[in-house]
């Protein structure tokens, strides 16, 4: 799947920003987000710096070694003149210390995104996790550091994710003067071979790439790579339905049509940013972060935070019930459904507060369509009257979860109240794919509620694993 148009793009935002917000969410960036100024107002990829210092080092000639794997190129042409590859790392080394690049400020504004508490990084460097300490805990080396190797079975703590400290997990190594982190192709390798083999696998580090909702940063993989490693994290078919998402900003991925038609059609739970580079996409997102979370000053704990940017409690819906989605006008009609259910036990999402005004409960409506376990567009005259309203987004959400569905599972049921045509009913398209139910007025009758009752009982069998 790809980024959404620009009349949906706030959606997307907001779907992501809610995701963030619940913890759902592990950023996994790269190389893209190192940059190093150029000396003439502008900026230069930190890698390419590196390379080029490596081959004065290494007396190569490298003037044509460009790009996303430029040191890749200067080792092979290295190796080429009898050097040996072991001696090139503890070079690199030298060379970092050497350049002590700043931190880029994009990292800076990653870092900013408090709700990320657990970060994977492709580079080797330490820049992401001095951006941490610098933004959170005013240059203090309190954020946690693991790297993994062939060499070592190091694994992501599975306390990680509910600590009030960060983690940057460093899946291709870090910086030694030892072979233990990626500067090849071949390093890639070895190390995606490792990370699969039984006895060196990160199993917990892998285990929350598979649960959670990726954000793959300017990892700048080429197209084999990509696939591949989609297909580890989510340790699955790519095609095969599953909740969770990944989003792709990446210039190297959204200029390859081949990979994207490769995930179009095989992974459509991946999303591709198209709207401009890595940096883009890390620059929008904190905007719209720091809108919803104001910065705090330096220092502040991560649960003041947290209580300082709480909003009023809003009642929640118990997960299985039926969300019914109306126009407010019919809210008299709707009542007498919602009744009915509730009469024999069945728990509704009956959003009376739409009726308030003034108060934006997105953030809930979009968290309770993702959970109901039924959906009951309730249409009518008033529906078919208003162009607009926001049972419209309502129903727009709802058919964009079914697609996630299997075909046999009912989840959208539609009711009529009033007189409407389906030849003439103003409704996403996935609602005419499946049987409506009339009761005029409202007014229900003993087979629509048994039916009822059956589906929600089939939806507990089902989340219980007896279905």
């Amino acid at each position: 799947m790809l980024q959404p148009a620009p009349a949906e793009q706030d959606f997307f935002w907001d779907d992501l920003l809610e995701y963030i917000e619940e913890r759902r969410v592990i950023p996994i960036v790269g190389a893209e987000l190192l940059t190093v100024p150029d000396g003439a107002g502008g900026d230069m990829p930190l890698m390419q710096v590196l390379a080029q210092k490596l081959a004065e080092r290494l007396r190569v000639p490298a003037q044509d070694c460009t790009g996303d794997d430029a040191l890749h190129q200067v080792v092979c042409r290295y190796i080429q003149r009898g050097g040996r590859r072991e001696e090139v790392y503890p070079r690199i080394r030298t060379l970092m210390k050497e350049l002590a690049p700043a931190v880029p400020p994009i990292l800076r504004e990653l870092a900013r995104i408090r709700h990320f508490n657990v970060f994977v990084t492709t580079t080797f460097d330490s820049l992401l996790a001095q951006a941490l300490n610098e933004e959170r805990f005013g240059g203090e080396p309190r954020t946690a550091s693991l790297a993994y190797s062939p060499n070592s079975n190091t694994d992501l703590t599975i306390e990680a994710r509910k600590s009030e400290t960060p983690t940057v997990f460093h899946l291709l190594g870090r910086m030694s003067a030892s072979p233990d982190y990626v500067i090849t192709e071949e390093d890639t390798l070895e190390f995606f071979t490792a990370i699969q083999s039984e006895s060196k696998r990160p199993n917990v580090l892998l285990d929350e790439l598979k649960t959670s909702h990726l954000l793959l940063i300017g990892n700048t993989f080429p197209d084999w790579l990509a696939r591949f490693f989609i297909r580890i994290a989510k340790h699955g078919r790519l095609s095969l339905q599953r909740e969770e998402l990944e989003i792709i900003a990446d210039r190297s991925v959204a200029s390859d049509p081949k990979l994207v038609l490769f995930l179009r059609n095989f992974s459509y739970r991946t999303q591709i940013f198209q709207q401009g580079n890595a940096t883009d996409f890390v620059r929008e997102l904190s905007a719209r972060y720091v809108e919803r979370h104001p910065i705090p000053e330096v220092g502040t704990p991560l649960q003041n935070v947290r209580a300082e940017q709480s909003a009023p409690a809003a009642p929640e819906m118990k997960p299985g019930s039926v969300f019914l989605s109306y126009a407010s006008q019919d809210a008299a009609a709707v009542k007498k459904i919602r009744d009915a259910l509730e009469a024999v036990g069945i728990e509704v999402w009956f959003d009376q507060r739409k009726l308030e005004g003034g108060d934006d409960f997105d953030k809930e409506i979009k968290k309770n369509i993702r959970g109901c376990s039924l959906f009951l567009p309730v249409i009518s005259a008033q529906t078919q009257a208003r162009h607009e309203g926001y049972f419209r987004l309502e129903w727009t959400l709802a058919a964009e979860r079914s697609k996630l569905i299997a075909e046999t599972i009912p989840f959208i049921l539609p009711v009529v109240i009033d007189p409407v045509s389906e030849n003439d009913a103003l409704v996403p398209e996935r609602f005419l794919q499946v049987q409506w139910t009339r009761l005029a007025g409202g007014t229900t009758t003993p087979e629509f509620v048994e039916r009822m009752v059956k589906l929600v009982r089939e939806h507990r069998k089902r989340e219980r694993g007896l279905l």
